[in-house]
């Protein structure tokens, strides 16, 4: 059973950091590319960031510079830190592990709320 638990979230201020996490279980790791996606209330889920199995990574315009994917093969886990954080940042956050259309798993999302 594919299990992808995310961990992190909370209420912020503008400026601030946060570090999410997602722990992966019954997959073999290694050979995922993961990613965090979110969603903003009323608006559709987008991607935000994106590292492969061999550990390229990718980010939408709007994090570049402010986050940083990374992921541990040794403990199954990847992680999103967020820096110079943004009201427009607030969003429930999704963790994704891909490797086919057919082999495409979700973590049951963390809230981030960015707000003074």
């Amino acid at each position: 059973q594919v299990q992808l638990v995310e961990s992190g979230g909370g209420l912020v201020q503008p400026g601030g950091s946060l570090r999410l996490s997602c722990a992966a279980s019954g997959i073999i790791f290694s050979t995922y590319t993961m990613a965090w996606y979110r969603q903003a209330p009323g608006k559709q889920r987008e991607l935000v960031a994106t590292i492969t199995s061999g550990g390229t990574t990718n980010y939408q315009d709007s994090v570049k510079g402010r986050f940083t994917i990374y992921r541990d093969n040794a403990k199954n886990m990847a992680s999103l830190q967020m820096t110079t954080l943004k009201p427009e940042d607030t969003a429930v956050y999704y963790c994704n592990a891909f490797r086919r259309t057919w082999e495409s798993y979700w973590g049951q999302g963390t809230q981030v709320t960015v707000s003074s």
